[in-house]
Order: structure tokens, then C-alpha cells, then sequence
């Protein structure tokens, strides 16, 4: 059943608030409405309840999988680290990180359609277009022919109403460290082909594009910066980079070398959108805390607000840009703020640490990851790293309404556009192990029947 539908026809439930109640070992949640009263003073509502069932009913893994509708064996699963559904919905793209792929699928029948490799060599040299690096980045490696190499795709975005698929890499394979340049690839989703490789920084982990399309920021994991590139043109060949974009310091990458980098990260960046209006471009600073803003025409570094719960890690805006939402792995919380009132607050910080406006948050579980927003702006997923779940938030409410637990250890999440279904990637963790494997979620969300009085 579509949720979104069911949930339009009840939309009048936000405005006369909700509080929460939920059940977390079943998947099943209740969110029930109080007493309210119309514009005249009569009582309009005496119970208004939603639940919402999640049900596993798939699973994508190396080893296949049992009891479920799809049992899906793909030796191509290496580490899955994220997943995006495309524009139309109709497939889905899975970054197999230590793999060097992207897995692509077809939704919702779940027909493998092709495996784009990232591995290049000599007769791949076009798709760079001469380019081996930008901002006067080094290498460290000494390498004759860098643009020979395999990427380690990280996150994706979709760019000029879904087109391109951006998929950026966190590091070259023969950059152990991720001191170096890396890439980002730019795929055209018609084909699924790679049409042009794109340097960048050092680890590019995410990538946001700009309502309009007429910028794409790559977050540099690896020392503060982002490269913001003009895609005003329909051609990828002429994109082109325009401003590198700091954060309080550049790091420098001398040194890193046989370093963690989870440590060795600076304000280790990660999370970034643009405001609905393309003005503005805030950015997680996972490492450290805080929210960075950029004013994208001038550039310009405005500050930062440290307020939101430690370790920022993920950003969306919701569907109605009046909120900004993040997750925080540390804290294991999602939290909330007005975007008008952070941005006003960045305004005015003149480059500096300010503590920013309040915001509202919710404990979700230690390790909050990817987050995602329905489209009618009502819930927001989680993908919760140390107890291997996904997590339901009611966003008017800020309140956990749903759990369902996948495979260990939860890290990427998509929510189909469609809203029945939310997709993880579990990518395991080093010496633990882990699901190494792609959970499929359904979601079923109903109102009740609302009693009124008069």
C-alpha cells in the first residue's frame, strides 16, 4: 500500500499535533492524536491513530539468503556502502565498495541490469579528458600514469533531473592512505555507462547537487575543503571546477600516510545540501561537531553553528525547505531545526564557531547513519549502525515510532520514491564481520478511522 497517498488524505493530523507511543520488537508503531479543536472551538478529534509495519522481505548477498520473497546471490556484493534509487524509481544502485562497482538493478522486480566497473587502464584515457588532478593537488606515490587505477565508489547523487548518477570515490586503489587525488565518475543513467571521470581531493566521500542543477559540491573527507564545479551545461564535457571552498583550515596530507583516516580527517566533512533556493551549501563536520555554511556565489566560509548532536553525519532538507534534519553517529540521534533561523544565525557568525539556534532531537541508537525523508515530509529513516536497524521517525512529532532489524552492520539507506519500501546496505565491519548484503524493507503505513464530534 502507498503511504503517501493513505497519509495526503490525513494531512490535517500535523497541524493539530500528535504524541507517540510505539512498540520496537515488532516493527508495528502507533501514533495516536489528541484532543483538538477547529478554527470555531468545536472538538474535531477525539483518537487518530497510524501504523506503520516494516517487513523484511528481501535480501541481496554473496551467500543468498532464506524464508524471504527475493533470495538474491550476487558474488558482486564486496562491502555495500550505499544505495540510490533512480529518478523514474524504476532501478536501484548499489556502490560495492571494496568491489569497485555499482551494482544496478531493476525495481521493484529485482532484475540485475549491469555491473558498472570502476577499474580503468590505458584504453579508458578519454574518459579523463587529459585531466589528472585540480587545486594543485599532489601525489604522494609517484605515480607516472595515475589515471590507472580502481575507484572505491562511496555515496552517489543524481544530477540534471537524473541523468547523471555522480559516483564518488574514496581513494585509488594504489593510494593506500587516501592522501592523493581521487575521482569522482559521472555516469549517464539512459545507458548506465561511464561518460567522464572528474578529479577531486583527497577522499571525496559525498556529493550534493544544487536544486537547479547548476552546481555539484564534492565534500573532501580528507582536509576541510570542498570543490564546487558549474554544471549550468547540458554537455558533462563542459563542467568544469569554480571555487574551492575551505572550512576554517585546508589540511595538509603530508604525514597521513599509514594513518587512520577516520582520525587523521580534520573536520572529517561529510553530509552536504544546498538550500532550496541554491544559495546557501551547509556541510556535517563530522569530526569535531558543528554545521558549516557557504554562501555559494561569493564563496564565501560564513561559520559554523555547533549546537546540533555530536558527530553530524548526514543532512536533508525537508520536502517543504523549512527544516533542516541531521544524523549523528556518535550521539545517536536525528535532530531537527528550523532552516530559516540556522541560516539567519550563519549570517551573521563572520567566519566564526557560534553556537546556533536549538534544535530538536531524538535518541535513535548509537551510530546513526544514512538518513532519508518521505515525500510527504511526514517520516524520516535511519539506517542505525550498532544494532543493526532501521529506524522510524515521525518528523512533526520527533519521535521513534518504528524498528526492524537488518543485517549487521547497517550503513547506506534509499527510500523508494514511491514510499512502499526502504533498501540498507549492511557493509559489516573489519575483524567483526558483518551481513555484507543488501536488506530489503517493506513499509506499510495506515491512518484509522477518525472520530469527530460536534
Amino acid at each position: 500500500m502507498n503511504y503517501n497517498r493513505i497519509l495526503l488524505g490525513r494531512v490535517l493530523l500535523v497541524i493539530l499535533g500528535v504524541a507517540i507511543g510505539f512498540v520496537t520488537g515488532t516493527g508495528t508503531a502507533h501514533a495516536r492524536g489528541a484532543d483538538a479543536r477547529d478554527h470555531h472551538g468545536r472538538r474535531e478529534m477525539t483518537s487518530a491513530p497510524v501504523s506503520v509495519t516494516l517487513n523484511r522481505f528481501g535480501r541481496i548477498s554473496p551467500g543468498g539468503g532464506s524464508g524471504l520473497k527475493f533470495n538474491i546471490r550476487d558474488a558482486e556484493i564486496n562491502s555495500p556502502k550505499s544505495v540510490r534509487f533512480s529518478a523514474n524509481g524504476m532501478k536501484m544502485y548499489i556502490n560495492s565498495l571494496e568491489g569497485a562497482q555499482t551494482l544496478v538493478y531493476s525495481w521493484p522486480d529485482l532484475v540485475k541490469q549491469k555491473t558498472i566497473t570502476h577499474n580503468f587502464g590505458a584504453g579508458d584515457a578519454a574518459l579523463f579528458g587529459g585531466e589528472t588532478t585540480v587545486f594543485n593537488y599532489p601525489y604522494y606515490q609517484g605515480r607516472k600514469e595515475p589515471n590507472i587505477f580502481r575507484g572505491k565508489p562511496v555515496e552517489s547523487e543524481l544530477s540534471h533531473g537524473g541523468r547523471y548518477l555522480w559516483v564518488p570515490y574514496y581513494r585509488r586503489d594504489f593510494d593506500p592512505s587516501g592522501q592523493s587525488p581521487s575521482a569522482v565518475a559521472i555516469v549517464d543513467t539512459t545507458v548506465d555507462e561511464i561518460v567522464r571521470v572528474m578529479p577531486t581531493g583527497p577522499i571525496p566521500k559525498y556529493v550534493a547537487v544544487s536544486p537547479d542543477d547548476r552546481y555539484v559540491a564534492v565534500t573532501h573527507w580528507g582536509d576541510n575543503t570542498i570543490g564546487l564545479i558549474d554544471t549550468s551545461s547540458d554537455d558533462p564535457w563542459a563542467w568544469r571546477y569554480v571555487a574551492h571552498l575551505t572550512v576554517e583550515s585546508r589540511l595538509s596530507q603530508a604525514g597521513k600516510g599509514g594513518t587512520d583516516r577516520d582520525s587523521t580527517c580534520g573536520f572529517c566533512l561529510r553530509g552536504s545540501v544546498f538550500t532550496p533556493d541554491g544559495r546557501y551549501l551547509l556541510v556535517a563536520r563530522m569530526g569535531g561537531g558543528g554545521i558549516a555554511g557557504f554562501d555559494v556565489s561569493s564563496g564565501e566560509y560564513l561559520g559554523s553553528v555547533m549546537n546540533v548532536a555530536a558527530t553530524p553525519r548526514h543532512l536533508v532538507i525537508s520536502k517543504d525547505g523549512q527544516t533542516l534534519y541531521a544524523s549523528s553517529n556518535s550521539a545517536g540521534a536525528v535532530s531537527a531545526v528550523p532552516l530559516g533561523h540556522l541560516l539567519n544565525e550563519l549570517e551573521r557568525a563572520n567566519g566564526k564557531r557560534i553556537a546556533g539556534p536549538a534544535w530538536r532531537s531524538v535518541h535513535v541508537g548509537h551510530g546513526a547513519r544514512t538518513l532519508d525523508i518521505s515525500e510527504d515530509g511526514q517520516f524520516l529513516f535511519v539506517a542505525v549502525n550498532h544494532s543493526s536497524e532501521v529506524a522510524v521517525v515521525f518528523a512533526p512529532a520527533m519521535k521513534v515510532i518504528a524498528r526492524h532489524k537488518v543485517d549487521a552492520y547497517a550503513v547506506g539507506l534509499a527510500l523508494a520514491p514511491d514510499g512502499t519500501a526502504v533498501v540498507l546496505t549492511a557493509q559489516g565491519r573489519s575483524g567483526r564481520g558483518g551481513g555484507n548484503s543488501v536488506n530489503l524493507i517493506s513499509i506499510d503505513a495506515r491512518w484509522a478511522p477518525i472520530l469527530t464530534q460536534r
